[in-house]
């Protein structure tokens, strides 16, 4: 696939939108985490989110069913949104939002690990390994006062799971979007792809949650404000907007590059902890953001120089 049909500002467009916006989803999972419990909270979200796509796609007159995308999708959307996300929110019920961030971060080093047809290219840009490892040290430096202070603290059985579960999510979400880049047809609709996804995601949703057996605890009227706003936001924008575009960003720019998202994403929840909390910024703080921003420089470095060859070079 060639990026050279994918225009520049819409790229960028796509870039800020995953950054900042997924940045700030895992402050509002854990506000919508207030009023709604994990499995129901994902059956709402992406059933929601994937009906009214795939409405919007559908008075837009594209083609809804074709069976090999659907199954495509539906894989993708598994790993990705189901067991990926999936893990992500029934752990941020135990663990701060800060934390679950410096896990998830490490998608960006599994992009590299799953991506075996790229392995040549990945393994052979000193800048690009360089710039994985960098802003990995980056997540750790930014949030390092809050692992130490949960490494000092006892934790409860439920914390620790949580700690396997969050070291697994972001195995699943590479691997899903992976599969989501090199298993669908480079003319299919992103949205009704990404539609699709969300639907096959929420049915995962819905088992977890008669196991759990939250419907007998789940009252809507005891829901708060505070978490329908967030759950409306996830819907709206943490679903609809930014993962359309992420799973466009896929279709157009190489993987490596778009899991840099996983770096930027923990800056943007600090900068709403440090606005909505009465959380200080630290100096040690300061040079993780510093450290992560040089590492998205190393990572991107070599795909800009790409993209300076001659026409009719391709660059996956």
């Amino acid at each position: 696939m060639t990026n050279k049909n994918a225009s520049p500002l819409l790229v960028y467009l796509a870039f800020a939108i995953v950054y900042i916006v997924w940045g700030s989803t895992y402050f509002f999972i854990q506000k919508a985490l207030a009023g709604f419990p994990p499995f129901i909270l994902g059956t709402i979200r992406f059933i929601i989110a994937g009906t009214l796509l795939m409405t919007w796609c559908r008075l837009k007159g594209e083609k809804i069913f074709d069976w090999k995308n659907i199954k495509y999708a539906a894989v993708s959307g598994i790993l990705m949104l189901g067991a990926g996300n999936g893990m992500v929110i029934w752990v941020e019920q135990f663990i701060p939002s800060g934390l679950v961030a410096i896990m998830a971060a490490s998608a960006a080093i599994w992009f590299v690990i799953l991506d075996k047809s790229k392995w040549k290219e990945n393994l052979s840009s000193k800048s690009t390994i360089a710039g994985l490892i960098i802003g990995f040290t980056g997540v750790i430096l930014l949030f390092s006062e809050q692992v130490i202070l949960a490494l000092n603290t006892q934790q409860s059985n439920n914390q620790i799971l949580g700690m396997v579960l969050v070291a697994l999510a972001p195995v699943a979400w590479a691997g899903g979007s992976l599969y989501s880049k090199y298993h669908t047809a480079p003319d299919s609709s992103v949205s009704v792809n990404t539609a699709w996804q969300m639907l096959a995601a929420s049915i995962i949703f819905i088992p977890g949650s008669f196991i759990s057996d939250e419907y007998s605890k789940f009252h809507f009227s005891s829901v708060p404000a505070d978490a329908w706003f967030s759950i409306i936001y996830l819907i709206i924008f943490g679903s609809i907007i930014a993962f359309s575009a992420y799973v466009w960003l896929l279709k157009v720019r190489p993987a490596t590059q778009v899991s840099t998202y996983a770096y930027v994403n923990p800056v943007v929840a600090l900068l709403l902890s440090i606005c909505f909390t009465s959380e200080k910024v630290s100096w040690i703080q300061i040079l993780g953001l510093v450290v992560i921003l040089c590492s998205v420089l190393l990572i991107n470095l070599v795909k800009y120089r790409k993209d300076k060859i001659p026409a009719g070079s391709t660059v996956l």
